[in-house]
């Protein structure tokens, strides 16, 4: 069994930084691709970034130069750095186990303008 737990999201202004925090317990969180998708109100989940064990990165054409992905094993978390935001980027941030049922239940991160 996996559990997953973001943290970090908040309030922002356009042009600000935050990073996410996803917590994970159980072996398989170490050894999986973890991916980072955002929710915004009325639109389809979409994947951000991933993230694999031997530490390859894909992100979104959308957050590329802008978002960092990277992972502390020390502390079983993988975290998303996110800089230079924007209005768009407003949205429930959620971590997911790759090929598994394990989702976090998200946090919320809003950009002002």
């Amino acid at each position: 069994q996996v559990q997953l737990a973001e943290s970090g999201g908040g309030l922002v202004q356009a042009g600000g930084s935050l990073r996410l925090s996803c917590a994970g317990s159980g072996r398989d969180f170490r050894y999986n691709v973890v991916g980072w998708y955002r929710q915004a109100p009325g639109q389809e989940r979409e994947l951000v970034a991933t993230l694999t064990a031997v530490g390859s990165k894909q992100y979104a054409d959308s957050v590329k130069g802008r978002f960092t992905v990277s992972r502390d094993n020390a502390d079983n978390t993988v975290y998303l750095q996110m800089n230079e935001l924007k209005v768009e980027d407003t949205a429930t941030y959620y971590c997911h186990l790759i090929a598994t049922k394990f989702w976090g239940k998200g946090t919320l991160v809003t950009v002002s303008s």
